[in-house]
């Protein structure tokens, strides 16, 4: 199993380590296009292999895509982060021509490979990428509702001072500020609604906060976060790598999904060997399916700066 990670900074960097210390992959080949910098970040990482007890090979290589050939997985972390007061959306005049180049050279050199999209603005970075790669849509998956879903479950944990282990909960929705859609109606502990445990001011908080966790965390750091993007990236490279059939909520490109067509967003996806299995369907609420719809317009407004 072969894994490419375009763009060697923090969030590249640590979604390379989680690979690695989880040892499903053989290589991990880390692409940048700073000379030296993909190999020296490699370079650091393997000095950690008898340490963290892993045998994947992580090699770094600067912009040479023909070392990325015959990837089975590849991620696409590349182009700028936020700053504090940026929104995700104001990325995507540079961003969008970094990810265009990336997908064109990873689809050229590893014709069966399946993308996961992180750079910003997500969804729309994921749309961009089958507009210009034309490979089926079961091999494109953008990141960010993993993400998100971490962070309503660690803001659930935090309300009902539980382990988080007792906390399920996902987030649906448009990877931004305001789309984001995290579904207190089907979040639980051990099952039991969290509307048992909290009060209805309560469950608005960790909404709020789960929606504003990249940029609080922005605020905090001067930069975009790396850790938890990091480890959502790996866990859908594992996903995918091994056949679990895992359920995440991932951006996927709907074609009549949740009456939306023609955009990626959000939704709950099974995950294995085909990168994106199944679509899955859920039964929203009216707020929910409101907050989606509204969600659905803000992507397709950014969608629509890709022809400006």
């Amino acid at each position: 199993m072969k894994v490419t990670v375009v763009g060697a900074g923090a969030v590249g960097a640590s979604c390379a380590e989680y690979i690695a210390i989880k040892d499903f992959a053989s290589e991990v080949v880390l692409l940048d296009i700073k000379e030296g910098y993909a190999e020296g970040k490699a370079m650091d990482l393997m000095q950690c292999a008898s340490l963290n007890h892993f045998d994947t090979k992580i090699t770094g290589t600067t912009n040479d895509y023909s070392k990325t050939a015959d990837s089975d997985i590849a991620v696409i972390t590349s182009g700028i982060p936020r700053k504090p007061g940026m929104t995700r959306e104001e990325l995507i005049g540079i961003n969008a021509g970094i990810v265009k180049t990336v997908a064109e050279n990873l689809i050229k050199h590893s014709p069966n490979v399946i993308l996961i999209v992180v750079s910003n603005p997500m969804d729309t970075m994921a749309y961009l990428a089958h507009k210009v790669t034309g490979i089926p849509k079961n091999r494109i998956i953008g990141m960010g509702g993993a993400l998100d879903s971490g962070r309503f479950k660690y803001r659930l944990a935090e309300a009902l001072e539980a382990p988080i282990s007792d906390v399920d909960g996902m987030v649906i929705g448009g990877h931004s500020d305001k789309g984001m859609v995290p579904l207190i109606s089907h979040a639980t502990r051990n099952s039991v609604k969290v509307s048992e445990f909290l009060s209805e001011e309560k469950l608005n908080w960790v909404v709020e906060e789960t929606k504003l966790g990249g940029a609080t965390l922005t605020k905090l750091l001067g930069t975009s976060a790396w850790y938890a993007p990091g480890a959502a990236v790996s866990a859908l490279v594992q996903a995918i790598a091994c056949d679990q059939k895992k359920m995440f909520p991932c951006s996927a490109l709907l074609e009549g999904e949740y009456g939306l067509n023609d955009l990626c967003i959000g939704v709950p996806v099974i995950l294995g060997k085909n990168g994106i299995e199944r679509i899955v369907e859920i039964e929203l609420n009216e707020a929910e399916k409101a907050k989606l719809t509204e969600s659905a317009a803000g992507v397709q407004k950014t969608n629509g700066l890709l022809e400006a």
